[in-house]
């Protein structure tokens, strides 16, 4: 059954503009870019607080500009850094926007990439994007697999090795009650499940992917990667699409990456991602991200649905 989505795509961040940022971070820039900015465009899609701009420069070329303060944003920062060097050990042709260069000035950490444009995927999923998305996700995961050699990441289970807990800070209700047992003990299995060799993004949605004006797919935002499950990545993409009302475990069945999967595995991994996404809806709305609880709250009903379909709870 289709929910509809309850957050504004597309304006769900606060970030700061290009006027916001101090004047070295932006002399920087525009010295490392070789051209002043003429028009930036703040991107609003997201949770995160981080600078995100498109760029236009006085030459006419583009760019793609992140950065992020030690000081007031030091999680963000850190994972910034930590981007530049899981980007860097990619290989060349994958649909990841390339990272130009990186530099720290200031106390802030910026991170330069090539400005693909386009637009990011069209909610509810349309067919046909939903469609060339996926195959993105399985070509990407295939190239992926092993996980580049000299590049450490963390285990699927060591990544979320707290997410289990996450059923501990809500109340199921409504057909989660009548089976939180089950619920439960498949996410306990949850970890395990999800084990294998690819570099799974970890956070995929529809916000960080870009439909290019050339109709490529771009896959964007490498803050948390992990050593995972080829299919994990297909597996939380298609929870959205459930949500929209498209039929995710034939989309899911189709697809090659899941081919030969038990589907206890399948249904493991969906009842962890529920414990954390109603978990951690929970908690108190940051205000430099005032749509998240909402976000996960969605997330977490339409991953319970997905789930009592799979397992025909009642």
């Amino acid at each position: 059954m289709a929910r509809p989505l309850t957050v504004p795509t597309g304006a769900t961040a606060r970030r700061r503009t290009w006027g916001e940022l101090p004047e070295a971070v932006r002399a920087r820039i525009e010295r490392r870019l070789g051209a002043t900015v003429r028009e930036s465009w703040s991107q609003g899609s997201g949770f995160t607080p981080g600078f995100a701009s498109r760029l236009l420069l006085s030459d006419g070329r583009g760019a793609f500009v992140k950065a992020a303060d030690d000081a007031t944003q030091p999680t963000f920062a850190a994972s910034y850094r930590d981007e530049v060097r899981k980007v860097s050990t990619l290989p060349s042709g994958v649909a990841v926007p390339a990272l130009r260069w990186s530099c720290d000035v200031d106390g802030w950490v910026v991170l330069c990439f090539d400005d693909v444009g386009g637009h990011p995927p069209r909610r509810p999923w349309r067919s046909d994007e939903l469609a060339a998305v996926l195959n993105t996700v399985t070509a990407l995961s295939s190239a992926l697999t092993p996980v580049p050699a000299g590049l450490t990441v963390p285990t699927w289970a060591e990544e979320l090795a707290g997410f289990v807990t996450y059923w501990g800070r809500f109340k199921a209700a409504g057909v989660l009650a009548r089976h939180s047992a089950e619920a439960i003990g498949l996410a306990e299995q949850g970890l395990g499940a999800g084990a294998g060799d690819t570099m799974a993004h970890c956070d995929l949605r529809d916000d960080n992917v870009v439909i290019g004006n050339d109709g490529r797919i771009w896959v964007c935002d490498w803050n948390w990667p992990v050593r995972a499950a080829p299919w994990i990545d297909l597996l939380t993409l298609l929870i959205s699409a459930h949500g929209d009302g498209h039929d995710a475990d034939a989309l899911l069945r189709a697809n090659s990456l899941a081919s030969g999967v038990a589907a206890e595995r399948i249904d493991a991994v969906l009842a962890l991602l529920v414990g954390y996404f109603l978990g951690a809806a929970e908690g108190e709305a940051p205000a430099t991200s005032p749509w998240i609880r909402i976000h996960q709250r969605w997330y977490g009903h339409v991953t319970t649905d997905w789930l009592a379909q799979r397992r025909a709870w009642r």
